[in-house]
């Protein structure tokens, strides 16, 4: 992929925003052109995500209100760098014919949706990428591991952020 081409991001579990809100900033700030297209069943309300205080620590504060603000089911260009494309939906219900770059693999943990770790799911979203995509995840289970390797990637741990010791990146071989 050339330094010009979009990068299209897709996100599982939009969550607090924080995902999108780092890429928006990373892409703003070296000129990267991003589509980010997320999904999530359960959005939740600005004066929730307003009081994490990510922008007294990020700063960008219009950024962020853009990022959440903006209404789901539609696509927006935050600035000239990012699209955001939020969808109110499950996983398992979301279609599209568009491929990705990156997919951040952002669900609750396999103890609390354990369907959205399985097999099955890897398989969907292993045909969601194109070759040379990579998906990343913060659990490192090894059954998780196991489902991906049977939905056709290859994975491998890498150093987790603070405060977890393992994350996963699996990534669709070209």
């Amino acid at each position: 992929m050339g330094a010009t081409d979009k990068l299209q991001i897709f996100e599982m579990g939009f969550g607090t925003g924080l995902n999108a809100f780092l890429t928006a900033i990373q892409a703003t700030e070296t000129g990267r052109k991003v589509h980010y297209t997320t999904v999530e069943t359960s959005p939740l309300f600005w004066e929730e995500v307003d009081g994490l205080n990510y922008t007294g620590v990020l700063g960008h504060a219009e950024l962020f209100q853009q990022l959440h603000q903006n209404n789901w089911n539609g696509e927006i260009a935050i600035n000239d760098f990012f699209t955001l494309e939020k969808r109110r939906i499950d996983l398992q219900n979301f279609q599209t014919e568009k491929r990705f770059d990156l997919l951040y693999y952002d669900a609750f943990a396999p103890s609390a949706q354990p369907e959205l770790w399985t097999k099955e799911t890897f398989e969907k979203l292993f045909h969601m990428l194109l070759p040379g995509g990579v998906l990343v995840t913060y659990c490192a289970k090894g059954s998780v591991r196991r489902a991906m390797v049977a939905a056709g990637f290859s994975v491998k741990k890498l150093p987790g952020p603070p405060g977890k010791r393992e994350m996963i990146q699996a990534e669709k071989l070209a």
